[in-house]
């Protein structure tokens, strides 16, 4: 039986070593989800949210019932001798007998019971307990909204290489086309050495193009990777491709979305602030008043002259105690007072500073709104920019192989093909980031 169990977690150990591997190939949706949980932004978040949970229990457990136990042993190496009138023990009057006190050795064990009974600063901790969890938590929703925005940039980045790398081989199957072509009617004496020239230095360009962007796609995947919490070397491939995305993400209703600006993230982080400037206050007016706490303790002590504590015959005395102690603050030269005064100038700040987050809001909502805005517009403008570029260098091309139209008339004509296919693939990233841009001003998450 314990063969065949070996056996069977030596055939499916590959599996599951393999089932714990990250995947290779990522929709946008996959990869915003994977980053969620395995970027290292993400995951410190979360761990401040476990750190601020630790941290509340913390505060809550100091004002409840504190028990502490000591054991001190002391060994006098030379006790201490003390003088008294030796009269008193029938000797000559005005002379003095040297004695020693106590027992070289002694050992005490005590154990305590302490309890805060009342004491404003613990309450004003608890509450700050509360609003420090609350932040940690608004940090984390923060801290997804950008994890989130900086895949979508990532993603959108990798699709954009890839696609111009696609376009810049398909053009240059075409310029090598036209140069051979070119060429042959040079050699043949019917044409300008010029036009050769022309379409080498458009075919120049274009390889350098593409060797630049293959290089800027593998540096893309690499800010890929690390953005989703991935080794930069990892083979991650896409799955989507940037005009379907692009389409997904023109999204006309979005623009109509009501604005809550008490909803947005950065709002409830800028009241967070405000609410504890609020418990400072409190804080510095709770120092005026007054602190009672209570304590029981009990223990034994033990005294001999050679270490005998372990003995069954040692005696031992017990002894117990119980005590309240009130501390009333009566005068500290205003110290309490300035403090005080501090703190609620720096609550009048924050809620000014809550004001004036309120007002950038609604406007970096508006701004994200009318880029988004532009960015469809844009994009609608660049798809027909590109049809009549095309339309335009297939003109030229025609002309110039029928001898009508000249070689820098059609590198013209490449020229601004070329430009119009980059600033059309630019334009969907646009949209795709403008889109990310206003989601995350409007604290919404659509896929």
């Amino acid at each position: 039986m314990r063969n065949t169990f070996y056996f069977l977690l030596l055939i499916l150990s590959p599996l599951l070593t393999f089932s714990q591997e990250p995947p290779t190939t990522f929709s946008l949706q996959e990869a915003i989800d994977f980053a969620l949980k395995n970027n290292r932004r993400a995951i410190n978040s979360q761990r401040d949210i476990e750190t601020a949970k630790a941290q509340k229990w913390e505060t809550t457990a100091s004002g409840l019932p504190q028990l502490n136990a000591a054991v001190d042993y002391q060994n006098f190496l030379k006790q201490q001798v003390q003088v008294i009138p030796a009269e008193f023990f029938g000797g000559t009057p005005g002379e003095f007998a040297e004695v020693i006190f106590g027992t070289k050795q002694n050992m005490n064990a005590t154990a305590t019971l302490s309890q805060q009974i009342f004491d404003g600063s613990y309450l004003v901790g608890l509450q700050s307990a509360k609003v420090f969890l609350e932040i940690s938590q608004n940090a984390n929703t923060k801290t997804e909204l950008e994890v989130r925005k900086a895949v979508i940039n990532a993603y959108g980045n990798v699709l954009l290489a890839e696609e111009t790398i696609q376009i810049l081989e398909r053009n240059l199957k075409v310029l090598e086309k036209n140069l051979n072509e070119t060429t042959k009617i040079f050699e043949n004496g019917l044409g300008e050495e010029e036009n050769v020239e022309q379409l080498q230095i458009t075919l120049s360009g274009v390889e350098s193009s593409l060797k630049n962007t293959r290089r800027m796609k593998t540096l893309a995947y690499q800010m890929l990777n690390m953005t989703l919490g991935l080794d930069i070397h990892w083979p991650t491939s896409l799955s989507d491709n940037l005009e379907r995305l692009t389409q997904e993400h023109i999204s006309l209703s979005l623009m109509e979305a009501e604005v809550n600006v008490q909803n947005t993230i950065d709002y409830q982080i800028a009241e967070n602030d405000k609410v504890s400037k609020e418990l400072l206050v409190k804080l510095e007016k709770s120092k005026a008043l007054p602190t009672l706490t209570s304590f029981i303790n009990g223990g034994y002590s033990a005294y001999t002259d050679d270490f005998s504590f372990a003995n069954k015959d040692q005696k031992w005395f017990g002894s117990s105690l119980f005590g309240v102690s009130l501390n009333i603050p009566i005068f500290s030269s205003g110290m309490r007072s300035a403090s005080t005064q501090r703190a609620q100038i720096n609550l009048e700040k924050a809620k000014t500073e809550l004001l004036e987050k309120e007002q950038n809001i609604q406007f970096e909502i508006a701004a994200a709104k009318s880029d988004y805005q532009f960015a469809i517009e844009d994009y609608d403008n660049k798809k027909q920019n590109l049809k009549l570029a095309e339309r335009i260098e297939a003109k030229n091309q025609t002309k110039f192989f029928e001898g009508i139209s000249s070689s820098f008339d059609l590198r013209q004509a490449q020229t601004q093909l070329y430009t119009a296919q980059q600033e059309l693939l630019q334009a969907m990233l646009d949209v795709i980031n403008a889109k990310a841009e206003l989601e995350t001003a409007l604290n919404v998450l659509t896929n």
